[in-house]
């Protein structure tokens, strides 16, 4: 309770921190407003966010569908995401500022800057100028010498230190696991991470103390290495080599899936009138299921905190997550994909690992999972607990996934030929080991070597 306070207050103090810069730095053309010789009309946040809905609104209709804006001498067509009502701002007398993202339809968000003047229910917009893409900066702002405040363009700055590279990867990736003592007959189910539109997997190498098959899980077409074992296999080393190549992910098309199926419920992610009511609540007067998505996936961001702790956690529990407010990743990702399938909105799990950004070899720290939704047409690849834990990226990790990864499997509630007596799989990154029927831990670790 005390951490949540305490995130509270943090995202108060960063958001009116945040506000307060951009007030001071969003005047391209203007001194800072004095305040005591000109009269400003009462203007709130809500009259500045009806003006720019509004203006966004009437060129969509009037552009077919798409908010016009030409970018780098590319005509974009665009649909809003989400209003910053955290930058809405009054720069002085009529004159206010309102950043909006807007994503085109290759699944790029744009940050973009809207100027404008006028009084409550009349503002026009005067500049529209894009800041960001993909939560990268065109350009920054800097005070002249004349305390006005100008752009600057921004050199091309890396997204690594904040755990990105894009747009692709190569690596050789190690799975080894430490077989522990074995009292009897046991199986041992481990992903075997498949090819795709973003990853090419080639299985180098399986040192194991016995021989191999590969099962199939149907339902969503994850490959899985099995062994049979004995005591003699105890204390064992089980080793597993990969080279990857992969490619940054963003919304695309996906025609061997219906996505009517992602809207079913599974065992830690029910359906219930509890997570119809969150939802419905936070995309109320959001217009598209884009829109919708975005305002679940803030939701989850405000409500949650990264924490490993306690009871409970990492199980991929929705209820647990909208009762404890923390988890790691697969808390988060329950979360948002209850309250998306509660408002028909489709959606999917991923897991596998994520490869560090700022050092070429070593250990990776476990698992890491994510989700895709659907809407337009197409998956949209999120990522809210990284989003959580970096918020300058938040952006990014909505519509992206970078190319430093490697997927394992897809899906929740796994059911493989043959399975573990315990019953359907949660999801599959560690091993699963069973002992004479019983559950055993064995221990996991993951490295990896990038190739430069």
């Amino acid at each position: 309770m005390v951490g949540m306070i305490i995130k509270r207050i943090y995202r108060q103090v960063a958001m009116l921190c945040m506000a307060a810069c951009l007030v001071a730095t969003g005047c391209s053309r203007f001194r800072p407003y004095a305040g005591a010789d000109e009269p400003v009309p009462h203007v709130v946040t809500g009259d500045i966010r009806a003006g720019i809905e509004s203006h966004i609104d009437a060129l969509t209709v009037a552009g077919g569908g798409y908010f016009p804006l030409v970018v780098d001498e590319q005509e974009l067509q665009l649909r809003l995401v989400k209003i910053h009502t955290e930058y809405l701002a009054t720069l002085g007398p009529q004159e206010h500022f309102a950043c909006v993202d807007l994503v085109d339809t290759k699944g790029d968000v744009y940050d973009v800057d809207f100027f404008m003047q006028g009084d409550p229910g009349s503002m026009t917009v005067t500049e529209t100028i894009p800041h960001k893409i993909n939560g990268k900066p065109y350009y920054f702002w800097q005070q002249n010498e004349d305390k006005t405040w100008g752009r600057v363009a921004a050199d091309e700055a890396s997204q690594k230190l904040m755990g990105v590279i894009v747009p692709t990867d190569a690596f050789e990736f190690r799975y080894r696991v430490t077989l522990p003592a074995i009292s009897g007959p046991a199986q041992l189910w481990i992903p075997l991470p498949t090819s795709d539109a973003f990853q090419d997997v080639t299985l180098t190498r399986i040192d194991a103390p016995q021989k191999h098959r590969i099962l199939e899980e149907k339902r969503f077409g994850n490959k899985v290495l099995y062994w049979e074992l004995g005591p003699e296999d105890g204390g064992k080393p089980l080793d597993i080599r990969y080279d990857v190549k992969r490619r940054e992910k963003a919304a695309y098309p996906d025609e061997g899936d219906d996505p009517a199926a992602y809207l079913a419920a599974e065992r830690l992610v029910p359906n219930s009138p509890e997570f119809e009511a969150i939802a419905r609540e936070t995309i109320a007067g959001k217009k598209t299921d884009l829109r919708r998505a975005r305002a679940l996936y803030d939701r989850v961001i405000e409500e949650l905190r990264y924490a490993k702790a306690g009871p409970g956690w990492g199980q991929g529990d929705a209820v647990f997550a909208c009762d404890a407010r923390h988890g790691n990743c697969t808390d988060f990702h329950a979360y948002f994909m209850a309250l998306a399938r509660a408002v028909d909105i489709p959606a999917r799990f991923a897991i596998g690992a994520a490869i560090p950004s700022t050092r070429n070899d070593g250990g990776v720290d476990g698992y890491h999972c994510w989700v895709e939704f659907h809407a337009e047409g197409k998956w949209w690849p999120v990522d809210i607990s990284e989003a959580d834990k970096y918020s300058a990226l938040s952006t990014y990790y909505f519509g992206h996934h970078p190319a430093n990864r490697l997927e394992f499997s897809r899906g929740r509630d796994l059911e493989i030929e043959p399975g573990p007596v315990s019953g359907p799989i949660n999801f599959l990154a560690y091993p699963v080991l069973e002992v004479q029927g019983m559950l055993v831990n064995a221990p996991v670790s993951f490295s990896f070597h990038r190739e430069i």
